[in-house]
């Protein structure tokens, strides 16, 4: 089988056999990751400027679900999205089993609380008076909003880092949803870096795991660094 071929691949890096595994993994791994983090902040945004602006009932409720999800089982998760994904579930008509796409929703369903619950922090702490002095100066609620995401940019950075964190390290819900899967070239198909690691540190290739670890916390830095300066970037707002 070609999984078991990819199994036998020697210990020493041969290119471009071996680079292009690792290339391939990467890829992977980046695009699931960006796609669910950058799906999950749009989703997490507006809802966190929601509950941190509204008053109704079930505000409490609501935000001790979105912090009881920031520690959810990833397993779980992995097994909810797997079934949905299945012939058996909602979703089975799309044939998303074993896909980067099914990757993508279970990392999704992981960021989502996480991104949401460190926002709606960085939100609330935005003291009123900058809202009240935004609406005194005729600002519409979209221009409350930009105000406010602007005060609570760093805040909402570390959010984002936090839920791409969660993400791009994420190893049981991917193995369950994505299958740990390589093509008939041995490139990756959906092999994650955290996936591939497990792989080769079984398989005794401590080698290669050790070389796709470095590039795990190479591209965790890199992407915490485009985070943070983007989040430190001054504004040039209507109010700033």
């Amino acid at each position: 089988m070609v999984y078991e071929s990819l199994l036998s691949t020697p210990l020493v890096l041969e290119f471009p056999f071996e680079w292009n595994y690792i290339r391939s993994i990467i890829y992977v791994s980046l695009y699931v990751s960006l796609v669910a983090v950058a799906l999950s902040t749009l989703f997490s945004l507006p809802v966190a400027l929601f509950v941190g602006f509204k008053e109704f009932r079930g505000k409490q409720l609501l935000t001790s679900l979105i912090n009881t999800g920031m520690g959810f089982p990833s397993v779980v998760v992995g097994l909810v999205v797997l079934f949905a994904v299945s012939n058996q579930g909602p979703f089975g008509t799309f044939d998303l089993v074993f896909t980067p796409e099914a990757m993508i929703i279970s990392q999704f369903v992981l960021a989502t609380p996480v991104i949401t619950g460190v926002s709606l922090a960085a939100v609330s702490s935005v003291e009123e008076n900058v809202r009240d002095a935004a609406f005194a100066m005729g600002g519409t609620r979209y221009d409350v909003a930009l105000v406010t995401i602007k005060e609570a940019r760093y805040g909402i950075a570390t959010a984002v880092l936090a839920g791409f964190g969660r993400a791009i390290s994420e190893v049981g819900s991917v193995l369950i949803v994505g299958g740990n899967i390589a093509g008939a070239d041995g490139t990756s198909v959906t092999r994650t870096l955290t996936t591939a690691i497990q792989l080769e540190a079984r398989q005794g290739r401590f080698e290669t795991a050790m070389i796709l670890g470095a590039i795990l916390v190479v591209l965790v830095l890199l992407v915490n660094a485009v985070v943070v300066r983007l989040g430190s970037g001054s504004g040039s707002g209507r109010y700033g």
